[in-house]
């Protein structure tokens, strides 16, 4: 006796329309095979074991893919036809079951309530499923290859961290500040210097820092500019005050006074 199945109103897989247009469209033919002993599949995905045969449409936890892609499933728990189905342990050596996503969605909204009594206690929360349509295109056994091969999965990039581009200008301003004491205000003139200490207000921790940027006779502070001042006051922790004061001194030092 020869099975004979009607045509359908079934989904027409592939299409990227939101409003996923319906089309009349024939299912495959069996060979005439009755219908508790066509090839069927369970497969396991997303913690969940489903039964499947060519042709369905099924809706799972979401998978990683778009709609058109082909995603397959490796868990294949049992397959074969009627009574003799083969039974993995737990899978299936060399079966595999291909779908084509349908369809990227959620499921209903699940409403949590708990309530407390005579506490003044209420918790209500909402969660909505990711769920993924596929429609199972293949049902292989025995290590056949798809007609359909899965899309490559994109390398994943390491995340860029947020703290990284002001790091880098933290360390460019050190450096920047460390290239500008490296290099002396000024240069350092030939010969011997003067013991700066007996300038009042100079001690002998500052005189080596002024001997560090290039100042080491009296001669210099005395032939100190206002803009050589506003650099050494930007530069060093000394107050342009300070500095005047400073010169007034070694200009009556370098005169002998």
């Amino acid at each position: 006796m020869a099975w004979v199945f009607p045509r359908l109103l079934f989904f027409e897989p592939g299409t990227t329309d939101k409003k996923m247009a319906w089309r009349l469209r024939p299912l495959k033919s069996h060979g005439g095979t009755p219908k508790g002993k066509m090839m069927f599949a369970v497969i396991k995905t997303g913690g969940k074991q489903y039964r499947v045969a060519a042709n369905d449409l099924l809706k799972v936890e979401k998978l990683a893919g778009n709609v058109g892609e082909i995603v397959e499933f490796g868990n294949v728990l049992a397959v074969g036809e009627g009574e003799n189905a083969s039974i993995g342990a737990p899978f299936v050596d060399g079966a595999l079951v291909t779908a084509e996503v349908v369809e990227q969605g959620k499921a209903k909204t699940v409403i949590a309530f708990k309530k407390r009594r005579r506490q003044n206690s209420r918790r209500k929360i909402g969660h909505r499923q990711l769920l993924t349509t596929v429609w199972i295109s293949e049902i292989l056994t025995g290590g056949a290859k798809p007609s359909k091969k899965a899309a490559a999965k994109p390398e994943a990039k390491a995340p860029e961290s947020k703290t990284a581009a002001p790091a880098a200008k933290a360390e460019a301003k050190e450096e920047a500040k460390a290239a500008e004491k490296a290099a002396p205000l000024f240069k350092t003139p030939k010969g011997k210097g003067d013991d700066l200490t007996v300038i009042k207000g100079i001690g002998p921790v500052a005189a080596k820092d002024l001997n560090e940027q290039g100042i080491t006779t009296f001669a210099q502070i005395a032939a100190l500019t206002n803009e050589d001042i506003a650099r050494i006051d930007a530069a060093m922790p000394f107050s342009t005050h300070q500095i005047e004061d400073w010169r007034e001194q070694a200009k009556a030092l370098a005169k002998g006074e």
